[in-house]
């Protein structure tokens, strides 16, 4: 049974109801453009008004005018602090007493860090167990003596039991990820500053894309402009391993995904939410997947080519225009906006991007090798199989004396996914014998 909310009227604040209770739901409250509006107005102030930059790579790239809303440049990164912030402001002194629990993959735990700090509320975020430890960092520098962490489960939604748990028990408000319609109001505020900035430029959105985990910004954002800007194209992008909202709007109701791919931890969530998917639908919404593969490509390219450091998520929308693109499915010249939600990447992670980039590519590949064991093998190898821009990045064996031949992992690495076939035909004519690792393979997923 789902937990009640009690809500009273702060006649004094900006619109908002106040809520006065210690579980998540969202009952007797309708999420609507008034509700997104008034949350807005409570943020003035507050949370930085994001840059909304033209991106003259992209517009290149894929034939129309694309513009970037950087909440990257968040006031912690992320956009997650217009729903915490929100939720927490209107807390009554009681509620606020009892303090605050979340669970979240980071971006969340940060904004709900940011909150306790401004507003004097003692909070608990209970992160999974795989989140970066970049994101830890960052929610104990901001959060400070207001902050607890606690570390427990695999993924998202075990850090959620967690945190209801914690609420039965201590009485503390729980501040929903994207669950909750403050929270969902709160992000919602994206869009608002989206057309405000466009109608600077004396221009209005055609299509908007916006990166899907829970679904709090979409549902917020695509509420608003339904009421508001009905002709948008809107349109949320969610990675391939983590595709709860499709899977919902597909049974017509929230399920729980049997598989979760936490690469893009972001987004990571196993299952939709009671309150976010009912919107989405409503919204009319298409939903599309990216492959992780090509997240990792759009992180590499915005680094290396506009020097904005994004994480999975920040760069989802991204790979979601691309794959637009390939459909076929965006009109030359149009006016789209691609919302990057967070730059909270750990640096250790970039050598896992780069080889899931490569991967994706079809620039990165992985043979079994047998090597005879006598003097230059290895050689006649290089010399008779390797191209000559061919690259070996990986390269494991051990050499058994009482065997004519010994097994190695090599893996190769090509200037330009086209020499495959040629690596392939003078494989196929070696006297060594190379046989290539399939991408299903669980060998290739330890590799990875």
């Amino acid at each position: 049974m789902a937990p009640v909310i009690t809500l009273t009227l702060d006649a004094a604040a900006t619109g908002l109801p106040v809520r006065d209770d210690h579980a998540v739901g969202g009952s007797g409250t309708k999420v609507d453009a008034a509700l997104v509006e008034a949350a807005e107005a409570a943020l003035t102030g507050v949370v930085t008004r994001t840059e909304l930059v033209h991106s003259s790579r992209l517009s290149a790239r894929f034939g129309v005018d694309v513009y970037l809303k950087r909440e990257d440049l968040q006031v912690v990164r992320s956009y997650k602090v217009r729903g915490a912030y929100t939720v927490v402001n209107r807390l009554d002194a009681a509620a606020r007493s009892r303090g605050v629990v979340c669970a979240s993959a980071g971006n969340h735990g940060q904004g709900l860090a940011y909150a306790c700090a401004a507003l004097g509320v003692h909070g608990r975020v209970y992160l999974p167990h795989n989140t970066p430890r970049q994101k830890r960092d960052r929610i104990a520098a901001i959060g400070g003596d207001q902050i607890e962490i606690v570390l427990g489960g695999d993924t998202y939604d075990d850090a959620n039991a967690a945190a209801l748990e914690d609420a039965r028990r201590t009485g503390a408000t729980v501040v929903p990820a994207f669950d909750d319609p403050y929270t969902i109001a709160g992000q919602g505020t994206v869009a608002i500053e989206v057309v405000d900035q466009l109608a600077e430029l004396d221009r209005t959105p055609d299509l908007i894309v916006v990166p899907v985990g829970g679904g709090g910004l979409l549902a917020g954002g695509a509420t608003w402009l339904r009421e508001r800007h009905p002709g948008v194209r809107i349109v949320g992008v969610e990675p391939a391993g983590a595709a709860e909202v499709a899977a919902g709007l597909a049974a017509g109701h929230p399920v729980e995904l049997a598989e979760l791919d936490t690469f893009v931890d972001g987004a990571a969530v196993r299952r939709a939410g009671e309150l976010t998917l009912p919107l989405i639908a409503a919204a009319e919404v298409e939903m599309i997947t990216a492959p992780e593969g090509q997240v990792c490509v759009e992180m590499l390219d915005y680094y290396a080519a506009d020097g904005i450091v994004l994480e999975p998520a920040g760069a989802l929308a991204t790979a979601g225009l691309h794959e637009l693109a390939l459909r076929g499915e965006l009109t030359a010249g149009s006016t789209v906006v691609v919302i990057l939600s967070g730059g909270n990447n750990d640096v250790s992670r970039y050598a896992e991007v780069v080889e899931r980039a490569l991967v994706h590519e079809g620039r990165k590949h992985y043979f079994m090798v047998e090597f005879t064991q006598e003097p230059g093998a290895l050689r006649r190898f290089l010399d008779e199989v390797l191209g000559p821009e061919d690259d070996i990045t990986l390269f494991e064996y051990v050499k058994r004396s009482n065997r004519e031949t010994g097994p190695a992992i090599v893996g190769i690495e090509l200037s330009r996914p086209e020499d495959l076939s040629g690596l392939l035909e003078r494989m196929a004519v070696s006297p060594t014998k190379c046989t290539r690792i399939d991408a299903d393979s669980a060998m290739f997923r330890l590799l990875m």
